[in-house]
């Protein structure tokens, strides 16, 4: 197999990993002004679960950008120039997204609080969105002349196939956030995650489905049908398993289709890397978008070293975090000086001392 179908194939591996893992991050994001009411010890739980691991998941879009960057400059340039306003956009709402985790609990203040939990609802949706209206597009081709720079405006962009990957990804991420909430947290967090999990999934599967569908007629091939069938299938069984609350294999399925979703996009994709839809000629493939061999060559060397390092530091730190989160164990407080209510959890500690965001990763207590 040549090198620049090997990257191919390694870089649809880093952005699987990126949605897979940053996918969750993302949903509960969104789901947080749902998980509780204004400022309280709820909405701290569901924060927490993912504190201890979402900026490692960001590693994996560094890395992919990083990976399309050095093997493929062709695509990297026309991509990121010809998408300039909605991954601009995209890069405020992670940065936002980050200030947000890491300040909110700096001042003991409901105003501040409030705040910041808008910063990360809307930091954590508008990536969600976002990321399937540019894949979309990508996969669907835009306007390109010879010469490889995008001719296609912001609002060619938003046209209804693209939309629809939006809403898919949106639905999709935050359905897995949900059931990621189920998994991780306890007591009303928990059930109000279940319930979210639920309403989430009317939305989730037939926009799932109607854009898997419209992709595999519209671009698919005969070896990417059963990625699409496997995708729409672990979509509705992770959806049965959230209703007969198994939370395990529910997560299991909806990360297995993120997983084969966008191996399904990269599929179809395949051998293209950006389709222009002005001439065929016009566009970037594996081969005239590639690096020299020898860039490819050490690449492949770095990639073989360090990425066992970087998954096997990745795998351990979810093994470590990985006990539910409680309203006592963010708050200090033991389990009988707080009081569950069924709706919320009320504790004392809500001051920034004691672990109000992201910022506090200790082990839930047991």
């Amino acid at each position: 197999m040549e090198l620049p179908v090997i990257w191919f194939i390694a870089i649809s591996v880093l952005w699987i990993g990126y949605f897979v893992l940053e996918g969750f991050d993302f949903g509960v994001g969104t789901l947080l002004p749902f998980m509780g009411k204004r400022n309280s010890v709820d909405r701290r739980v569901a924060i927490n679960s993912i504190g201890p691991v979402w900026d490692a998941n960001e590693v994996w879009l560094l890395t992919a950008g990083g990976a399309m960057f050095a093997a493929f400059p062709a695509w990297y340039a026309s991509l990121f120039s010809g998408f300039y306003v909605p991954l601009f956009a995209i890069l405020i709402a992670l940065i936002l997204r980050g200030v947000a985790f890491e300040y909110r609990g700096k001042r003991d203040s409901d105003t501040w609080r409030t705040w910041w939990d808008r910063a990360i609802f809307f930091g954590s949706a508008v990536p969600a969105l976002l990321w399937g209206v540019a894949f979309a597009n990508i996969v669907q081709g835009v306007a390109m002349d010879s010469d490889h720079i995008v001719t296609a405006s912001t609002v060619d962009l938003l046209n209804p196939y693209a939309l629809l990957g939006g809403l898919t990804t949106l639905s999709l991420f935050t359905l897995h956030g949900a059931i990621f909430l189920t998994l991780k947290t306890d007591g009303p967090v928990r059930v109000r995650a279940r319930r979210a999990a639920l309403v989430v999934a009317c939305v989730a599967v037939p926009a799932g489905a109607g854009f898997l569908l419209w992709t595999q007629a519209a671009h698919g091939g005969p070896w990417t049908l059963p990625l699409v069938v496997v995708a729409a299938a672990a979509l509705v069984g992770g959806v049965v398993a959230a209703w007969r609350g198994r939370e395990g294999w529910s997560f299991a399925f909806t990360a297995l289709t993120i997983l084969t979703a966008v191996a399904a996009l990269f599929g179809t994709l395949f051998p293209n890397v950006l389709p222009s839809t002005t001439d065929p000629a016009f566009s970037l493939t594996v081969e005239n978008a590639s690096s020299a061999d020898y860039t490819l060559t050490v690449m492949t060397w770095v990639a073989v070293v360090f990425l066992p390092l970087v998954l096997l530091y990745q795998g351990w730190s979810y093994w470590v975090f990985r006990r539910r989160v409680t309203g006592a164990s963010v708050t200090g407080a033991s389990v009988t000086g707080a009081s569950v209510t069924g709706e919320s959890v009320t504790a004392t500690g809500e001051g920034p001392g004691h672990g109000d965001g992201a910022g506090d990763r200790s082990v839930p207590v047991p």
